[in-house]
């Protein structure tokens, strides 16, 4: 074994098309499939412009993320950002909040292809197909990157070749029968309109634009250097808004349930979708489609499983969790020992939310709160990066290192304070949980 594997480096081996293909399927190109009942429910039947406005949101973040991976091509990401661009003590918060999203999201992924397979098989329990999911994805992970990237280019065709069929047909259906709502009223709502619910449902539909971040934990396996990260960034942002915006679209005009229906029945929301295509397009049309997202979603989580390792090993590197965490297998070239524990906790969690009838909504909105935090230190590490230290390879600009990161940053906020007040209370918990975390681990290296 290597003295680089050992300490925790890894192979550079991954191309532009792989890591696109990497965060399509992080992403989820029917990402919006699983949660469209609850944002349905929450926005008031305005899905569409909820992601409209989702998309303008991470749009800031993409850029923050483009600018720090180029100056700082760490597998850490946000704690390697926040502790350049603000301090080690904001690198270790902001690391552990997105440990919240990379050790919760795959859980979230595991359920949708659980609630998926259910929708089909109903009389298999959804903690079953949950738990199968999770074992088959990390002996992928444990495999190496390099196999698990050729399995990913081929469940996104799958996946994007089913959401287009759904389409399809959908529009084919719709022309033919008409809409179950007005044609704008994805974008209108249905009955009175409300922008706090808008924002309370844009807080979980970012859920769905996660993927896009975890592209910079790869920033050590890119062959095409850190350019090449936030050029797959943008694509996969730009490719994705536009998917979720259509898919979301064609369901609220297909849906026999009204935002209404939906609210008084939560354990109705994670197979809305489902029955909208089951209902109109027909039985085969929602077994296509149940299928291909149950795939994509276990490969999301794998995906989400590997990026949430990536991140315990830089920690693990700057020794603010345990060290053992930063160990990479000198066959596989993977951190293995972190992708145990993110499964762990990916079955554990999961398990829990399969026991709730709110288990999707809660889980989906606890996922968020850690995610959005993690995205604001993003936003202050470029003014701090480049207005405030002025370092970096760019010339600072006002607007390109003030204006837009304040903007993003602004924006996160707004949609953050919107979130379930349940999720922001397990955030809290979570982040005092880290505090003391970093407490200790700062102690042992001062006494050591």
């Amino acid at each position: 074994m290597s003295s680089n594997q050992g300490t925790g480096e890894l192979r550079r081996s991954i191309g532009l098309s792989e890591l696109v293909f990497i965060g399509l399927v992080f992403i989820g190109p029917a990402a919006a499939v699983a949660v469209f009942g609850t944002l349905d429910a929450r926005s008031g039947g305005a899905v569409a412009l909820v992601y409209v406005i989702a998309t303008i949101v991470m749009s800031f973040t993409a850029i923050s993320y483009m600018r720090m991976s180029r100056e700082i091509p760490r597998a850490g990401t946000v704690f390697a950002y926040a502790s350049a661009g603000i301090g080690p003590r904001a690198g270790f918060v902001a690391g552990w909040m997105i440990l919240l999203d990379y050790l919760f999201i795959p859980s979230v992924a595991y359920l949708f292809t659980g609630i998926a397979l259910n929708s089909i098989f109903p009389a298999v329990p959804v903690w079953l197909f949950t738990g199968v999911a999770v074992v088959l994805t990390t002996g992928l992970n444990l495999a190496g990157v390099k196999i698990a990237s050729r399995v990913i280019t081929i469940v996104v065709i799958i996946e994007v070749l089913a959401l287009g069929l759904v389409l399809v047909l959908g529009v084919a259906y719709l022309a033919a029968h008409g809409p179950t709502r007005d044609w704008m009223s994805p974008l209108t709502g249905v009955g009175a309109f409300s922008i706090t619910a808008v924002f309370a449902a844009v807080s979980i539909a970012v859920l769905s634009y996660l993927g896009f971040d975890s592209l910079a934990t790869f920033s050590e396996e890119a062959k095409g250097g850190p350019r090449i990260i936030g050029r797959a960034t943008l694509i996969c942002l730009i490719i994705a808004g536009v998917f979720f915006v259509a898919q979301t679209w064609v369901g609220s005009l297909l849906s026999p349930l009204t935002p209404a229906e939906l609210q008084a029945h939560p354990e109705l929301e994670g197979a809305a979708y489902y029955s909208a295509v089951d209902s109109t397009l027909g039985p085969w049309v929602h077994w296509v489609l149940a299928l291909a997202k149950a795939v994509g979603a276990a490969f999301s989580a794998m995906i989400g499983q590997a990026a949430g390792s990536r991140i315990l090993m830089d920690m693990g590197r700057q020794r603010q969790v345990p060290k053992f965490l930063a160990e990479v297998s000198p066959r596989t070239g993977v951190p293995w020992k972190g992708i145990l524990v993110a499964a762990a906790g990916n079955v554990l969690v999961a398990g829990w939310a399969t026991t709730r009838a709110d288990g999707l909504d809660q889980l989906t909105s606890i996922v968020n709160v850690g995610a959005l935090t993690a995205f604001v230190f993003v936003q202050a590490s470029v003014v701090g990066y480049f207005l405030i230290k002025r370092q970096g390879s760019e010339n600072p600009s006002w607007f390109n290192h003030g204006l837009v990161p304040i903007v993003g940053g602004a924006l996160l906020i707004i949609v953050l304070i919107s979130a379930n007040p349940v999720a922001l209370l397990i955030g809290a918990i979570w982040l005092v949980i880290g505090i003391v975390v970093y407490l200790v681990q700062n102690r042992r290296r001062v006494t050591s």
